[in-house]
């Protein structure tokens, strides 16, 4: 469900979150919805406690348009509702301001604070580095990879269909190449291309233990892990969505390896759980190859010393290495390569490699 308004400016703190009913996101039929406005917000807004949210809608900082069987989308007028308790129904739209002191805002970024891997008038190839969140959501609301792009770029002195758009994104602890769009044409065109699967993509990334065979195919379909506690951890499901990952050696090492792996489809997490998949999580994964309660622990700020010398690393160790692409005017292939990072670097360098 998206949270934030879909055309606001990213170079600004966000100061709302928008959201609407749906069974479909509740899984439940339309017509058996039925569900406190406090429940719902803690649902979606997962990263704040139900007290704090009922304290937010006690305070009038939650307003809805509630939606009822004469007027099944509500009536198009916003009102503060300060139950905690109030039931609504699907289709009614919930508005939650965000408290003034609670919209952070990042020092404007230089443009010598990003570190440009290719650029024309179409294409902007940025390399990201860990723990940096591509884009607002959830609990890292501000300081984010697009908004320090518009930053640098001063987005706010240009036309909104000349605004700089992700074409794909990484998760917050992935590192390396994250592709933009120069304008709306070109945006559109290279979306196509990744839905297309047109796009050639390789990862570079660190496993636990040192895999017998050099290269394999992993051919396993994706859906949600239905039995986790963590809301986001995905997992091989026979009903799932076609995944598929070639994966090679580069290098081994004593206790571990360097690995390329080819996704051929985008799926969520998915070099993440197939490497899992054939017993080679990757190191410093905090979700999959280890119990998840490291990950909850993580979650709340709350990483144990054994935690620490179990994961060896603080982020997963997976990184966007290289990405050819059609430049959507004049038709020519760009190759965009990214170095793997330091900390990766570092984690390689005092092992003893063996091959």
């Amino acid at each position: 469900m998206r949270l934030f308004p879909k055309h606001r400016d990213l170079s600004q703190p966000p100061d709302r979150v928008e959201l609407v009913v749906r069974g479909s996101d509740l899984q439940l039929p339309e017509e058996e919805v039925h569900v406190r406005l406090d429940a719902f917000l803690g649902q979606f807004i997962h990263w704040r406690s139900r007290t704090s949210i009922q304290r937010l809608i006690r305070e009038g900082f939650v307003l809805i348009d509630p939606s009822d069987p004469a007027n099944p989308a509500g009536r198009g007028e916003l009102t503060a509702e300060l139950r905690p308790g109030k039931r609504l129904l699907h289709g009614s739209r919930v508005v939650v301001v965000i408290p003034e002191p609670q919209r952070i805002q990042r020092a404007t970024s230089a443009a010598s604070e990003l570190t440009i891997l290719y650029e024309d008038d179409q294409i902007l190839a940025v390399d990201k580095p860990p723990i940096l969140p591509v884009h607002p959501s959830g609990r890292h609301l501000s300081d984010t990879l697009i908004q320090r792009v518009h930053a640098a770029y001063d987005q706010r002195k240009l036309d909104r269909e000349w605004r700089i758009k992700l074409c794909h994104r990484l998760d917050r602890e992935t590192s390396g190449i994250v592709l933009m769009a120069r304008d709306p044409v070109s945006h559109s065109a290279i979306m196509k291309q990744f839905e297309r699967r047109d796009v050639d993509k390789e990862y570079h990334a660190i496993v636990r233990g040192v895999p017998e065979v050099d290269s394999g195919d992993i051919n396993l379909p994706l859906g949600p892990a239905s039995t986790s506690q963590v809301r986001i951890k995905m997992a091989a499901v026979t009903a799932g969505l076609e995944a598929r990952t070639r994966w090679r050696v580069l290098e081994r090492y004593t206790d571990c390896a360097l690995v390329s792996c080819k996704p051929e489809t985008g799926r969520q997490h998915q070099i993440r759980v197939h490497m899992d998949a054939i017993g080679h999580s990757l190191v410093g994964d905090k979700l999959y190859g280890v119990d998840e309660q490291v990950f909850l622990r993580a979650s709340q700020g709350e990483t144990t010393r054994a935690d620490e010398v179990l994961l060896g690393l603080n982020r997963h160790a997976l990184h966007n290495h290289h990405i050819s692409i059609r430049n959507p005017k004049t038709g020519e292939m760009v190759a965009v390569r990214s170095p793997i990072p330091e900390d990766m670097r570092q984690f390689l360098a005092g092992r003893e490699r063996i091959d």
